[in-house]
C-alpha cells in the first residue's frame, strides 16, 4: 500500500471514531476499542472493577452521558451535547435546575484567548456539572432565567483497556502504548490509537520478527497506572524498548521526547531515524513529559520508553479545543507519524553487534559484491558498504556504527544481509541497550 493510500485510510478510520464520545470508562471507550478489534482480531477488551486499587490509585466510577443542554430565557437550545460533545464537562453529574446567569456562570468553561474554540475540560476525581462553550457565545448571554439538563450516570461499573501480543522468535518485548480516552479530538486523540493499530497489523504481517510486541490502549493516566499494576512484574523482565503513541497526526513537525533517564535503545533509534527523516525535529527532555510515559518511566517501574510524536501535545494552539479536528489531522500526517515509527521499530529488530571476519578490507569483486559499472551512486554504495565493514568490529551496535557512518540504518539491511551471506560479517550479540 503506497503511503498516500496508507495515510487516507488512517484518516478514514479518525472520521469514523471521531464522533464518538469517549473518557476514563464508559461506552463510548467500549463502543471506539470494539471499532479497533474490528480491524485487528488479536485485540483483547479487559475490564476492571470500579473499586480496584492500582498502586496508589483507585479505578473510579463509570460515566455514561447520554444528553445535556442549556436552555436560554428566549427558549433557544445551546451547548448542546447532540452538536458537539465537548460542550459538557468530562465526568459531569447529572443535574436539571433552572438558575440565573450568575449562578450559571462558574459552571461555564471557555476561553478568552480562543474565543471561537470550545475547551476540553474535565473533572474526573471531583463531582461537579458543568458546559464548555465558545468565549464569543458565553459573551453574548444575557441576563434571565437559564434551564439546565444533564442526563448521565456517575455509577459502579468498569474500566476498560485493550491490548495484543504479536509473538516473535524472542520473548523480549516492544511496547506500543496509547490511549483511547478523549471525546472528538484528533491529534491529541485519535492519532495514536489509529497509527498504533496500524503498526500492529504490519508487524503482524511480517513474515518473522526478531522480538514479541505489546499493544496496548488505555485510558490515559489512570489506565497506564491500571496495566501496570497488574503486569509489572513481567513488563520490567521482558520490555527491551517501548514508545508512547500520542499526536503523531499533524504536518507541522516531528518531536521526541525521551525516557526518563535517555541512552535506551527506544531513545536511541528514535533520535536515528529523526536525524534521519526529520533533521530539524523538536527535542524535548523528560521534563516537559505529559502522557503515559509518565507512569512507564517512573521509578519502580523504570521501563525504557520514549515518545515519537509530530506536534507534541500542548505545543499546538489547537491542543484539548475543538479545534483539534479532522483537518488538522490529515493522511499525509498520519503517514508521516507511522513512516517514523515503524522505521524506528525497523532499526530495532536490526540492531545487533556484528564483527568483520578479515583483516584488511575484502576483496569485493570476487564476491560479486563491487559493481561492474562505475557511477555516483554506486560509488556511494560501495563507500557505505566499507564505511560498514570498519566500523564493525564487535565493539559497538549497527545503530551506534550507521550513527558513525552517517546512514540510514534501515537502508543498509540488503547490504548487511549481503555481507554476512558471504561470510564477511558475523553476529556478536544482540542490542547493548537493555
Amino acid at each position: 500500500m503506497s503511503d498516500l493510500a496508507l495515510g487516507q485510510e488512517m484518516h478514514d478510520l479518525c472520521r469514523d471514531l471521531f464522533p464518538i464520545c469517549r473518557s476514563l470508562t464508559g461506552e463510548g471507550f467500549r463502543q471506539s476499542l470494539r471499532m479497533l478489534q474490528a480491524r485487528f482480531e488479536p485485540l483483547a477488551m479487559h475490564e476492571v472493577p470500579s473499586g480496584t486499587p492500582a498502586f496508589d490509585w483507585t479505578v473510579p466510577l463509570e460515566w455514561n452521558p447520554r444528553a445535556a443542554w442549556i436552555e436560554t430565557p428566549d427558549g433557544r437550545r445551546i451547548c448542546d451535547f447532540a452538536t458537539h460533545n465537548l460542550h459538557l464537562l468530562g465526568y459531569s453529574e447529572a443535574v436539571d435546575a433552572e438558575l440565573s446567569l450568575e449562578d450559571l456562570q462558574p459552571h461555564l468553561h471557555s476561553l478568552p484567548e480562543q474565543p471561537d474554540a470550545i475547551p476540553y475540560v474535565t473533572s474526573y476525581y471531583s463531582r461537579r456539572w458543568g458546559f464548555c462553550m465558545r468565549h464569543r457565545e458565553r459573551e453574548a448571554l444575557q441576563p434571565g432565567r437559564y434551564r439546565v439538563h444533564v442526563d448521565a450516570t456517575l455509577a459502579p461499573g468498569v474500566l476498560n483497556y485493550g491490548d495484543a501480543l504479536i509473538p516473535g522468535d524472542s520473548p523480549q518485548e516492544v511496547l506500543i502504548s496509547t490511549y483511547l480516552c478523549h471525546p472528538s479530538m484528533a491529534n491529541n486523540e485519535l492519532s495514536g490509537p489509529v497509527v498504533s493499530l496500524y503498526l500492529a497489523r504490519w508487524l503482524a504481517a511480517l513474515p518473522r520478527r526478531r522480538y514479541s510486541y505489546r499493544l496496548v490502549i488505555v485510558p490515559e493516566t489512570i489506565g497506564a497506572i491500571v496495566y501496570l499494576s497488574r503486569h509489572l512484574a513481567k513488563l520490567r523482565e521482558r520490555v527491551v524498548a517501548g514508545y508512547v503513541v500520542t499526536c503523531v497526526g499533524d504536518e507541522r513537525a516531528h518531536s521526541f521526547l525521551p525516557s526518563r533517564r535517555g541512552g535506551t535503545l527506544a531513545d536511541r533509534a528514535a533520535l536515528h531515524v529523526l536525524g534521519h527523516l526529520a533533521p530539524g525535529f523538536a527535542s524535548y527532555s523528560f521534563l516537559d513529559r505529559g502522557s503515559d510515559e509518565r507512569q512507564y518511566c517512573s521509578p519502580g517501574a523504570d521501563l525504557p520508553v520514549a515518545s515519537m510524536m509530530r506536534t507534541k501535545y500542548g505545543c499546538y494552539p489547537e491542543y484539548h479545543t475543538s479545534l483539534d479536528d479532522l483537518q488538522l489531522v490529515t493522511p499525509a500526517g498520519l503517514a508521516g507519524g507511522f513512516e517514523a515509527l515503524q522505521r524506528a521499530i525497523e532499526c530495532i529488530e536490526m540492531d545487533e553487534v556484528l564483527q568483520a571476519r578479515q583483516p584488511c578490507e575484502p576483496q569485493l569483486g570476487k564476491r560479486g559484491l563491487y559493481p561492474t559499472l562505475s557511477t555516483k551512486e554506486s560509488g556511494r554504495q560501495v563507500q557505505a558498504m566499507m564505511d560498514l565493514l570498519a566500523y564493525c568490529d564487535g565493539s559497538e551496535s549497527l545503530l551506534q556504527v550507521a550513527d558513525r557512518i552517517g546512514q540510514p540504518l534501515w537502508t543498509l539491511r540488503p547490504t548487511i544481509e549481503a555481507l554476512k551471506q558471504h561470510g564477511l560479517l558475523d553476529v556478536v550479540a544482540g542490542d547493548l541497550w537493555r
